[in-house]
């Protein structure tokens, strides 16, 4: 054996020890950072913030190796107390990608944030510059905790936490339609937070536990009415979070005064992490055949996101509100993973232990789109600092200003459209797939229905910026920095060549989800990495 595979394996072994750390570090890291950026204020928050995010990619990426190493997830229960008594944190192989691909993301629009956030050279302290770092971190946590948890009543506050961290970052320039939008948005969201929570309650008074693994263990088999009334009251409350259409109506006016950053975080990871806790319920905690009627209900909302998402994306005159509506139109592509997964074609195949396309092209097209719709975001941020606007049709000539930039931009929506070889097309792929293996052409239709639709939006963009304006660059109004250029087109990348990994790598995915959903979760079946954590 090499001195390197010695290396490697020594490194893996201490990290093994360290795992118990490693998962409360990812709690614990962005809430001391986000507490200390407050109370010391100024410029210490920022540096504070952008000092911390390698530290937590670090972290992320450990746990991901660890995961993938053992081929079993991490599991801690917090001061050595199992369920019901105390909270459990777990990592399996999707939260594992989650956490790492939200890292990345943050880290990314942290380092594009600088130039909007760096308080004054002639100030000691700014406001936005102090509530922009510290929501930021307080963000991160809030996704952490929603990834890791196991706790339905501990997701609540943590899901509770992402809507007032991302409440504030829509309204930051505190102008009269940032607030009005903000304040849209806070009331869709606290909507949601007490469907969810009289979901919560109906739960603990059925069956005296909230963490889902002892949950999926009681329901095993059928699940008592009360049990179904309360997921399909929890799933209402998260899909007003989610913005599934026709509950988006606060998604566009948050994002139209949004700084760049804030719709790059609130698009690619803030509405995903509600998104997370449906795919938990329906998935992990309710058999499957009790959720196969309510999944076509589900389908059809999406079914009716894409195209109503992507006939408005089509009319819009500003760009980032049709980055905006396509965000509508995106999000519904995950919600046709419910159909997918959960018809009995599909199941009969999961028995033999096969990870059903459906899930594996979901789970793809929740990342790439992260990293497609934060590149996005940005670079209509860079447009319009450079610019001064950011209308459409005003954007004639635009290839020859920002080049770098709009070349961004065609590639994050390459991947949107799903043409090959971007993650988007992967994720296309395996969901068209998926239906036909399971003999749902409905949904085949509506994926191609709208990859046209996207592709004819992206279009008029591509051709005013590309080939309109005359023979000179349109002259930016402020230079744009070729640093924040790079992030944008390397997160552009980053969706692109997920499409480019073979399937196999996805396997990954699986870890520790094997078996029927109320098995996945038993603490007393699945192995784990972990400390001394059951009695």
């Amino acid at each position: 054996m090499s001195p390197g595979l010695l290396d490697t394996g020594g490194l893996m072994q201490a990290l093994s020890g360290w795992s118990d750390a490693l998962l409360v570090a990812l709690l614990v890291l962005p809430v001391l950072a986000m507490l200390l950026g407050f109370v010391l204020g100024g410029r210490a928050a920022e540096r504070i913030a952008l000092g911390i995010l390698p530290l937590g990619l670090a972290v992320a990426l450990a746990i991901a190796a660890l995961v993938l190493q053992h081929g079993a997830p991490l599991e801690y229960a917090i001061g050595g107390w199992a369920p019901p008594l105390g909270v459990a944190l777990r990592v399996d192989g999707l939260s594992a990608a989650l956490l790492l691909t939200t890292a990345l993301v943050i880290g990314g629009v942290g380092l594009y944030a600088r130039a909007d956030f760096t308080t004054p050279a002639n100030a000691d302290e700014a406001r936005a510059p102090l509530a922009f770092w510290t929501l930021l971190l307080g963000l991160w946590a809030a996704l952490n905790a929603v990834f890791i948890g196991q706790d339905l009543f501990n997701l609540y506050v943590a899901i509770e936490l992402l809507t007032f961290t991302a409440v504030p970052l829509v309204c930051l320039k505190g102008s009269a339609e940032t607030l009005q939008a903000a304040l849209r948005y806070l009331l869709f969201a606290l909507l949601g937070s007490v469907l969810y929570l009289l979901g919560v309650a109906l739960l603990y008074g059925a069956y005296g536990t909230l963490d889902i693994g002892q949950l999926a263990a009681a329901v095993r088999g059928s699940a008592e009415p009360a049990a179904l009334a309360a997921v399909v009251l929890m799933t209402a409350g998260l899909l007003a979070k989610t913005a599934l259409v026709p509950l988006h109506l606060w998604l566009p006016p948050a994002h139209a005064g949004a700084p760049a950053a804030a719709s790059a975080v609130l698009s690619a990871l803030v509405v995903k992490g509600s998104f997370y806790l449906i795919f938990k319920l329906w998935l992990d905690l309710l058999p499957p055949h009790d959720g196969q009627q309510i999944a076509q209900g589900l389908g059809a909302l999406g079914a009716f996101a894409i195209l109503f998402g992507g006939i408005l994306a089509i009319r819009q005159t500003r760009l980032k509100m049709l980055i905006a509506y396509s965000t509508l139109a995106q999000l519904g592509y995950l919600f046709l993973v419910f159909p997918l997964v959960l018809s009995p074609v599909t199941l009969l195949a999961a028995a033999g232990d096969t990870t059903p396309p459906a899930w594996t092209g979901g789970v793809l097209q929740l990342v790439s789109h992260a990293f497609a719709k934060a590149s996005m975001f940005m670079g209509a941020g860079l447009i319009a600092v450079a610019m001064g606007h950011d209308r459409i049709g005003e954007l004639g000539g635009l290839v020859r200003a920002l080049p770098i930039t709009l070349t961004a931009f065609a590639l994050a929506g390459l991947s949107l459209m799903g043409l090959p070889p971007s993650g988007g097309f992967a994720a296309k792929w395996l969901l068209l797939r998926a239906g036909l293996e399971t003999g749902q052409w409905w949904w085949m239709l509506v994926i191609l229905g709208g990859g046209v639709l996207t592709g004819t939006y992206l279009y008029r963009v591509l051709v005013v910026a590309g080939f309109s304006g005359g023979e000179s660059a349109p002259r930016p109004l402020q230079p744009v920095a070729r640093s924040r250029e790079l992030i944008v087109l390397l997160l552009a990348v980053v969706s692109v060549l997920l499409g480019l990994l073979p399937l196999a790598s996805f396997e990954v995915l699986k870890i520790g989800r094997e078996g029927e959903p109320a098995a996945i979760l038993d603490w007393s079946a699945q192995p784990a990495v972990t400390g001394a954590l059951l009695p």
